[in-house]
């Protein structure tokens, strides 16, 4: 048997050995490996793995495998599984992944280890446990039917799994409930084992219920011509869409599929969803009628009326809550109470004097940056109610937004956050209409 010697005192290693995995079969004793030596091209910062020597060994080889390794291969393999080389060789670290399956191979499986282990012939038979056919828990119950010729598209809208000729929704879905829970038992006597039998049974003929039910929809052809009822037609026809809230009901009424003509099923569809859109008309002229609105024609005038109703009653909350402005500020009271101003007015009568609107005006011309608008970018300010300081930094920011985007940049148009959305039509309006920027 071959020994080990250390490569720098040239002494037998006994027991645990430092091996370089740099360096080709360099190793060295713990001693030597303590003080850091280093021999010719071996460094001592040198990647090194820490290996077993000495003691008896299972089989005569150039480089012996010590008990312990053998040990730690066997326990590798029931741990990690055959062919697992990666694990094994990490949990062996002695051993690189090749010497693992080498060494097994050769030893356990092909030597004569394995051969009183693993006989050549196999006198085992493979013996058939289930139960007979007619028997309570026969796995074939129904005898099952060819898959239908259905393309991709058809299977995932009926929600039909060709392979195993089922429907994601099948008639009497809950069926499985009877079963899913029942387990023999050791203490089960024969009272349990009767009331378990029988359940079982029900089973059966709930399954031999759905089976037929798919059968007849088979013999009338009712599955394939539920998707696209004209099949000789060049295109066919489009999927409709439906509201959320429609969808529901559709899905809902997916049950009918298997069981209905395509024609019939989207009559019955279109019947109940014209019934629920009549009952919502019905519920709203009663409501309007109660209103006092008795006329068509009238319950547009009645809809802005009741819009604008409700705008002015935001538009007073909103200035309420401005009404108590902090004292700090350099811009007055009145002026603060502008900046959040929108174009619908809050009045009862829904006018403006005119002697208010003067003093509105001579109020904007004491403002900054008055003097750098137009004429009609004055009355544009006047008319909306806005700052003009205010006005020139939004008119600033989307003439450059805009002439980003002219040059390829992907720049969206910024707005102040919470600016109305009315004023921000009017002055990409304006805008447009002068020139500043082009059509959006």
């Amino acid at each position: 048997m071959a020994k080990d010697l250390c490569g720098y005192c040239q002494r037998d290693i006994t027991g645990l050995l430092i091996r370089c995995v740099e360096c080709t079969e360099f190793d060295l004793c713990l001693q030597c490996f303590s003080c850091g030596v280093e021999s010719g091209p071996h460094k001592k910062e040198h990647k090194y793995r820490v290996g077993h020597v000495g003691g008896p060994a299972a089989f005569e080889l150039e480089k012996p495998w010590s008990l312990a390794e053998e040990h730690m291969l066997l326990d590798a393999v029931e741990q990690y599984g055959f062919g697992n080389w990666s694990d094994v060789a990490g949990h062996v670290e002695t051993r690189t992944e090749t010497e693992c399956e080498e060494h097994y191979v050769q030893y356990y499986i092909h030597g004569n280890i394995g051969k009183a282990t693993f006989p050549s012939e196999s006198t085992s038979r493979v013996t058939d446990h289930s139960c007979p056919e007619g028997g309570p828990l026969s796995p074939s119950i129904t005898t099952p039917l060819p898959p239908l010729e259905l393309s991709l598209q058809e299977q995932q809208e009926l929600g039909y799994m060709p392979l195993r000729d089922d429907f994601e929704r099948e008639y009497d879905n809950e069926a499985e409930t009877l079963v899913s829970g029942l387990a023999i038992n050791a203490e089960d006597d024969d009272l349990d084992l009767s009331v378990k039998l029988s359940c079982i049974g029900k089973y059966r003929v709930r399954l031999r219920e759905r089976d037929r039910r798919k059968r007849i929809a088979r013999t009338h052809s009712l599955i394939s011509t539920s998707v696209i009822p004209n099949k000789n037609c060049k295109t066919p026809n489009p999927k409709r869409k439906f509201a959320k809230e429609d969808r529901e009901f559709v899905e809902k009424m997916k049950v009918f599929t298997p069981f209905q003509m395509s024609e019939d099923l989207e009559r019955l569809q279109d019947g109940l969803l014209k019934e629920k859109e009549e009952k919502a008309k019905i519920t709203d002229m009663s409501e309007l009628r109660k209103q006092g609105v008795t006329i068509l024609s009238d319950v547009e005038e009645f809809e802005e009326e009741k819009f604008k109703r409700e705008k002015r009653k935001e538009n007073r909350k909103k200035l309420n809550s401005l009404s108590t402005p902090k004292r700090n500020s350099t811009v007055s009271k009145k002026a603060e109470g502008k900046v959040e101003k929108l174009d619908i007015l809050i009045d009862d009568d829904d006018i403006k004097d005119e002697e208010e609107a003067m003093e509105d005006n001579k109020e904007m011309a004491t403002m900054p940056g008055y003097d750098l608008l137009s004429e009609r970018e004055k009355k544009l300010c006047n008319s909306i109610h806005m700052l003009p300081a205010n006005y020139n930094t939004i008119k600033t920011c989307i003439i450059k937004d805009y002439l980003q985007r002219r040059q390829g940049v992907p720049v969206k148009i910024r707005f102040p956050s919470g600016m109305d959305k009315t004023h921000r039509r009017r002055i990409m309006s304006f805008l447009s209409d002068n020139g500043w920027i082009g059509v959006t």
